[in-house]
């Protein structure tokens, strides 16, 4: 009896060792295990209590091999080809734009399933030419995806005035280049006035009319970004003075102005949008106002903010903690040295719309249940994460990347990977991950925002 007891475990101990799952890298452990065992119940009394299970993976491990960008804008044969996957293109292709997208030709073997295109260059955008300066903008008519914020890029020749106006939507810039000087008037009769230069912000809320004119501090003029935080906005659907006073009765200027018949008489009689000018002074000021001029300043001088430096680059955050009058619209000016990576992390409760401003970048975005895409990102792109997805930055070139991160929220949010794993039991993280002790040990209990190279 206990001989057949015997040859029946042995028998099922056997069977389970042919049986089991292959899994690279952990299969020939686990059989070792399993001989190992079995050889030992042969060799001693049989007995019918199972020891407790060791940790075994039940998917295969993911594969360590490299993804990098197959080719860079300067080096390289642009094809759909990632070692032995794809072939290459025998019919026409748009050469500059695969040097500028290996990771959309030759995708990294980690990108699955399906997101929506992510990138989109305003170098692509219609340009409305004025006399006196240029704009062009991005919204959902040209990037689908990008639903909470849009874009313009907007140019002025010295003394060049983009014309008094308002919108329905808040007004957010980033100042590229030269000096712009803005004028605003609250609801409360408020006046403002500033010099906004390279670097530094301003902030309109909605309905605030204001007017953005170039100084001659530089011989080029300014040009400038501006963010609003509507997704569908449309710099056609802004309300111009000169539009509106075009489209009201003669009668109804003159009463409403007290004027007399020809004081309205050279009006414009369509919008001027953008328009020459003569630069103002800079030593300007606004006009006294019985009411006084505003509590809360319309502009904030980002780039005398010192920046906080990590490992792999700095980082400025900018919210309503700090400009207060941006309710609606924070940002984060980063920068990530060659090699360096903007942490693994995301954005709890708000999307993430990008500009970038100097070098290269490739992100990764992961949009759950399996679906995962790489972009490659170049100065003048806008990118755009989805709240609550999954992503990072990575220096792709051999110059420091810079770029904004921008959110339709007054406060800034972000979830790093490493912190959360760092501040979670080390026993559950193991079970995860499989990770050595070693490397959750090293694991930041803060964040690391921008890492450098390994």
């Amino acid at each position: 009896m206990i001989s057949f007891l015997s040859c029946l475990c042995s028998l099922y101990l056997a069977t389970s060792v042919v049986g089991a799952p292959a899994l690279s890298g952990f299969s020939s452990v686990a059989s070792k295990s399993s001989v190992s065992a079995a050889s030992s119940t042969q060799a001693t009394a049989p007995s019918v209590t199972a020891s407790a299970a060791e940790p075994s993976a039940t998917v295969p491990f993911a594969s360590t091999d490299p993804n990098a960008p197959v080719w860079g804008i300067d080096s390289g044969t642009p094809q759909p080809i990632r070692g032995s996957l794809g072939a290459s293109v025998l019919g026409p292709n748009n050469l500059p734009l695969d040097q500028m997208s290996p990771d959309m030709l030759a995708p990294p073997t980690t990108d699955a399933g399906s997101v929506n295109n992510a990138k989109w260059p305003f170098a692509l955008s219609h340009n409305r030419l004025q006399t006196g300066g240029w704009a062009r903008q991005e919204n959902i008519g040209v990037m689908p995806i990008a639903t909470s914020l849009a874009g313009v890029n907007m140019r002025l020749e010295p003394g060049a005035i983009r014309e008094l106006h308002w919108h329905s939507t808040s007004e957010w810039a980033y100042v590229l280049s030269g000096t712009t000087q803005v004028t605003a008037v609250n609801a409360d009769g408020q006046n403002f006035l500033a010099n906004v230069g390279p670097g530094d912000l301003w902030f309109f809320p909605p309905g605030i009319p204001h007017s953005l004119q170039a100084t001659n501090e530089s011989a080029e003029g300014s040009e400038f970004l501006l963010v609003f935080d509507d997704g569908a906005f449309s710099e056609d659907a802004t309300f111009l003075l000169t539009d509106w006073l075009s489209h009201v009765p003669a009668e109804v200027l003159q009463k409403n102005f007290q004027a007399s018949p020809d004081a309205f008489s050279h009006i414009p009689a369509k919008e001027l949008y953008i328009f020459p000018g003569s630069p103002p002074p800079l030593d300007a000021v606004a006009p006294s106002s019985p009411q006084g001029t505003v509590t809360n300043p319309y502009s904030f001088a980002l780039s005398k903010v010192n920046a906080t430096q990590l490992s792999g680059g700095t980082v400025k955050i900018v919210d309503s903690t700090t400009f207060t009058i941006s309710t609606t619209v924070a940002a984060a000016e980063v920068t990530v040295e060659p090699g360096a990576i903007r942490e693994l992390h995301w954005h709890p409760t708000m999307d993430e719309w990008s500009f970038f401003l100097e070098g290269t970048a490739r992100v990764t975005i992961f949009a759950s249940q399996g679906n995962a895409r790489t972009f490659d990102y170049q100065p003048g792109d806008i990118g755009f994460v989805p709240t609550a997805m999954g992503h990072y930055v990575e220096n792709t070139g051999n110059t420091t990347l810079k770029y904004l991160e921008i959110f339709n929220t007054d406060r800034f949010q972000d979830i790093s990977l490493n912190q959360w794993l760092a501040l979670t039991p080390p026993e559950l993280v193991k079970a995860h991950l499989q990770l050595s002790d070693e490397t959750i040990a090293s694991l930041s209990k803060t964040k690391p925002v921008v890492v450098g190279p390994n």
